[in-house]
């Protein structure tokens, strides 16, 4: 068997391992399907009816930013199960054992995956109670859910690679929110940005959040006759983000692979 065969299949067991540690502590799934559907409440029912989108309505405008807003938050995850794992020992009890290296983080990233399915399908059918609908078709719809988590998967290998960076759940979770505010709130997620001073606004087209949220749009059909902005990642955002995926994976993974070497041989 190859050394990429090992990987996937010690992976397939790491996996494993994290999604029965959901029968031990229920309570962490709990808070993971609830938090999307205070969001959706929250910008539905507060902020949307102080914020006007024209050309359509601002529910089935907001989704799809919440989609995108969940599951970069849910990337967290990733970087808060390593830390812990490392500040209990497991990592040192894996180091132990003949399996691959990238095992633990090939394990770790695919498990979240089950979560951000899980966060997305509580979000649709909350959406779908407040009035979101899919104007696309069928396969454009599965698209849309699949570049989701597409760029969530390349997402938590960025915060897996932070975690393996910090001493604690406590520095991650501080640190993480330094990254993701800015990257969430200075985006089309949740407001027209062509309303925005010209240095935001620039950024908030280049941002991939903004990217991965108006291809979303575009393959649910919710983008109504809103204008869109000329800048090149807004006109082709399904290209963009999937760009931005290849660039975080070919990134992130060989430096998440060769901190755990490093952190693991201290």
């Amino acid at each position: 068997m190859s050394s990429l065969a090992y990987a996937f299949a010690d992976g397939a067991v790491v996996a494993k391992r994290n999604l029965i540690k959901i029968k031990r502590v229920p309570e962490v799934l709990i808070f993971v399907l609830i938090s999307p559907i205070m969001f959706v409440l929250l910008f539905s029912y507060v902020f949307g009816a102080s914020i006007e989108i024209p050309g359509m309505n601002y529910r089935e405008y907001l989704i799809a930013g919440i989609f995108a807003q969940t599951v970069v938050f849910g990337a967290t995850f990733t970087g808060a199960g390593l830390a812990e794992d490392m500040q209990k020992g497991i990592i040192d009890r894996f180091r132990s054992l003949p399996m691959s290296r990238s095992a633990v983080l090939v394990g770790r990233t695919a498990s979240d995956i089950v979560y951000n399915v899980l966060s997305i399908a509580i979000m649709s059918l909350t959406g779908l109670l407040v009035g979101w609908r899919i104007r696309g078709s069928a396969l454009d719809a599965i698209a849309g859910y699949l570049l989701l988590l597409l760029f969530a998967y390349a997402f938590s290998w960025v915060m897996g690679f932070v975690g393996l960076l910090v001493p604690s759940v406590e520095v991650i979770n501080n640190a993480s929110f330094l990254v993701i505010m800015p990257l969430t709130f200075i985006s089309n997620a949740f407001i027209d940005t062509r309303g925005l001073p010209t240095p935001l606004r620039v950024f908030a087209d280049w941002n991939p959040v903004s990217a991965v949220t108006q291809a979303s749009r575009e393959l649910f059909g919710n983008t109504g006759t809103l204008p869109i902005s000329e800048a090149w990642s807004m006109q082709n955002p399904v290209r963009y983000t999937l760009l931005w995926i290849g660039i975080i994976l070919m990134i992130f993974v060989p430096l998440s692979v060769r901190q755990y070497k490093l952190s693991t041989t201290k």
